[in-house]
């Protein structure tokens, strides 16, 4: 693993566009962070928050064609993008991408689009809103094998000459820059003793969380089983089945298959997200429905997020602190309002 000491980031932005369909975070008109296209040299300014959405969309298509049948045979309607770069992704978002190319191993549809995209990482040296990433190993410093170029800001750099550190996270970040230089000469490989100045500002930056014991004390209950069935059953009359939490969750991959006839007779299959928190999401054809109670699809949903059984097979549970079901539900139903519950209440 080499790392390196970048003086201006848009050169390495610039280099990658050789290469790469770029995205970064932006604002709106109205403040909100989201994913954009860059198509010009004039990059915007590398932003240290999350998008309002996550990068699962990227990979895990929100409405897509995958079959075409002629009357005779079906088809495979594989995407083919262009090669792009996601750039600033934060730690949170990046071990969930890892989550979902687990589950989606053997998916071609994920992976033709997956494989085509280069990961740029981006620590976080500061708490955002909601978010809890050191409480479920998510954060704040990205992890080298989710990522595979990784951007540090250098702190107490004098504000005239920023610095950042660039470190190799694979195989595919190396050759991405193997031929980068500035001002004709090779990139300046950095001393060792960055990466020590780089975890002791994320040792720093984890301190600055507020306390989140109520996520732990909660995960207990959950997987011990101290959590009566009248609690979800109370928690699920908040729950309007809007699907926000679900939509906006990273690590959500809940999905439904519909057949449509084409203007042409044939007959297309479309794959579209799904949430498990809706009515019929598990309505089997004998028309029995294990989750007809709202209380046990809410039920079911976090304990997607937090047993022992998810951790066993991801190695991981299924919540990466991002935050954002506590940022978007309308019933106060997110993880710090849920978890609080749970702990003190259940």
């Amino acid at each position: 693993m080499n790392i390196y000491l970048l003086d201006d980031i848009k050169k390495l932005q610039l280099h990658l566009t050789y290469q790469y369909q770029l995205h970064q975070i932006v604002k709106n008109n109205q403040g909100q962070s989201h994913w954009q296209q860059i198509s010009t040299d004039q990059f915007p300014t590398l932003l240290h928050e999350k998008a309002q959405t996550s990068i699962k969309d990227f990979f895990f298509a929100q409405q897509e064609n995958i079959l075409v049948f002629n009357g005779e045979y079906f088809q495979e309607t594989l995407p083919s993008p262009n090669p792009f770069v996601l750039f600033g992704v934060q730690s949170c978002d990046l071990v969930a991408v890892n989550y979902q190319d687990k589950f989606f191993k053997n998916d071609p549809y994920y992976q033709a689009r997956r494989k085509h995209c280069l990961l740029v990482g981006l620590d976080c040296i500061s708490p955002c809103e909601h978010g809890f990433c050191p409480t479920v190993n998510a954060g704040p410093g990205v992890r080298s094998h989710t990522a595979d170029l990784i951007l540090h800001p250098l702190v107490n750099q004098p504000l005239e000459k920023p610095q950042w550190l660039l470190i190799e996270g694979s195989e595919k970040g190396a050759m991405a820059i193997k031929h980068m230089t500035i001002k004709g000469q090779p990139l300046e490989t950095a001393h060792w003793h960055y990466l020590t100045q780089r975890d002791l500002t994320l040792k720093a930056c984890k301190q600055k969380f507020s306390d989140d014991s109520h996520i732990n004390i909660a995960i207990e209950k959950i997987n011990n089983n101290n959590v009566s069935a009248v609690f979800w059953q109370k928690v699920a009359i908040q729950c309007i089945g809007c699907s926000g939490c679900t939509s906006l969750c990273p690590t959500c991959s809940c999905y439904g298959t519909r057949s449509i006839k084409l203007p042409n007779d044939n007959i297309s299959q479309e794959r579209f997200w799904d949430s498990c928190l809706y009515e019929g999401f598990q309505k089997e054809a004998s028309f029995h429905n294990p989750t007809a109670e709202a209380g046990k699809r809410v039920e079911r949903f976090w304990r997607h997020k937090f047993s022992d059984g998810i951790a066993t097979e991801f190695d991981r549970y299924g919540c990466v602190g991002c935050g954002r079901c506590e940022q978007t539900c309308p019933g106060v139903i997110g993880v710090h309002s849920i978890m609080k519950r749970i702990a003190n209440d259940a």
